[in-house]
């Protein structure tokens, strides 16, 4: 959103939940103070929003109705969480009027596209979404995704590999509206002071801690290699819904030594803990393609991750670091032993090129300057 204020658009923050807990950055404290939620509030001011919708609109509001009731119709929600995603877009739409919103965009493919839908359906601006994955592409019969790409402008994918599973998903003439603009980075990583390779054998992961990014696999790969008296730390970084189970793991095999858990902590403390290893691991199973990534590589890192969705377009082994198949232990705990092995003076040849790529690749104002360009085109008839 900044990078597009930057390419001179003006942008109304919306979001649909709000948040849970405390906020650890500062950035995310003040775009909150910027967002309008739609939920805030309770159930009251969706339904005076449906009330007045129905009485102002009531054409449309029917039209509209129907459309809610046939995304609901194969999704894993009922029909009632349509519903409220109704009661959510009428909300919404007014404070798009008072703003004058020309273009409304969906940040992911899942319930924010649907509600961005159904205020265009009624009678709201011209409007597109992103997919990241993995999750639409687990599930894109029962969130619509295909409806949602056949009503939008266009639709956007990070990767050329989101932009394949979309094809999949509808006739070939919808094709030209699936558009790649990659996930960037800020300037800052690019002119962020990178600290030497550390002399400690240390490695960091990060990301939630959940089945998708593999960190129990990651763990039992590290209790191979210390059973062979290996020597290496290993950091952990995020917090997550698989948070106990890797605790026990680690204190059932004794390696609170040598592993560290961070919890939840800031864009900041993200980059200092990366700056503070030699390589990021991420053995995921399922993936978009990771901002972390991109992180480490623009903090000249080199990275040890799997051939998932879009890493292996970023990622070159031997150029950036290693990639392996997801899930496969044995090759994981080898994969970072060559890490572990692999000279410094070579490592930091790998982060330099790795730093070349993503800088080449991912930079944000680069790819805010081609979304932007997007949202100015006139939507085509039909549409």
């Amino acid at each position: 959103m900044l990078a597009l204020e930057r390419a001179g658009l003006e942008v109304t923050r919306i979001a649909l939940r709000g948040w849970v807990g405390d906020l650890a950055d500062d950035e995310d404290i003040l775009e909150r103070s910027r967002t309008r939620y739609a939920l805030r509030g309770g159930a009251l001011p969706l339904v005076i929003a449906l009330i007045r919708t129905l009485i102002l609109r009531p054409v449309s509001f029917l039209k509209t109705s129907g459309l809610a009731w046939r995304m609901s119709r194969r999704a894993d929600r009922p029909l009632a969480v349509h519903l409220i995603y109704l009661a959510e877009a009428c909300r919404i739409l007014p404070w798009l009027r008072k703003a004058q919103v020309e273009h409304l965009h969906a940040h992911f493919g899942t319930n924010s596209a649907e509600v961005a839908m159904l205020i265009r359906a009624l009678g709201g601006p011209k409007w597109s979404f992103t997919v990241h994955g993995p999750e639409e592409f687990d599930k894109p019969e029962f969130i619509g995704l295909a409806e949602k790409i056949r009503q939008c402008a266009f639709v956007v994918a990070v990767s050329s590999y989101g932009r394949s599973q979309l094809y999949r998903l509808v006739h070939h003439s919808l094709w030209p509206k699936v558009q790649i603009i990659r996930c960037g980075l800020e300037q800052k990583y690019f002119d962020a002071v990178v600290t030497a390779l550390p002399s400690a054998p240390r490695l960091i992961c990060v990301g939630r801690l959940c089945e998708q990014k593999g960190q129990l696999l990651l763990l039992e790969a590290a209790r191979q290699l210390a059973a062979k008296g290996t020597n290496f730390e290993l950091v952990l970084a995020g917090d997550g819904e698989m948070r106990d189970e890797i605790e026990q793991f680690v204190a059932r095999h004794k390696m609170g030594s040598l592993v560290r858990i961070t919890g939840w902590i800031s864009g900041d403390q993200v980059r200092d803990e990366i700056g503070a290893a030699r390589a990021l691991v991420l053995p995921s199973l399922a993936e978009g393609l990771p901002v972390v990534i991109m992180e480490s590589m623009a903090l000249k890192r080199p990275v040890v991750s799997t051939f998932v969705a879009g890493i292996p377009e970023l990622v070159v082994t031997g150029e950036h670091g290693w990639l392996i198949p997801a899930g496969d232990v044995d090759e994981l705990a080898r994969t970072i032993q060559i890490c572990l092995d692999t000279p410094v003076k070579r490592l930091e040849e790998m982060g330099q090129s790795a730093h070349n790529r993503v800088l080449e690749r991912h930079h944000i104002d680069i790819e805010a300057l081609r979304l932007a360009d997007l949202f100015r085109v006139p939507e085509q008839s039909g549409s």
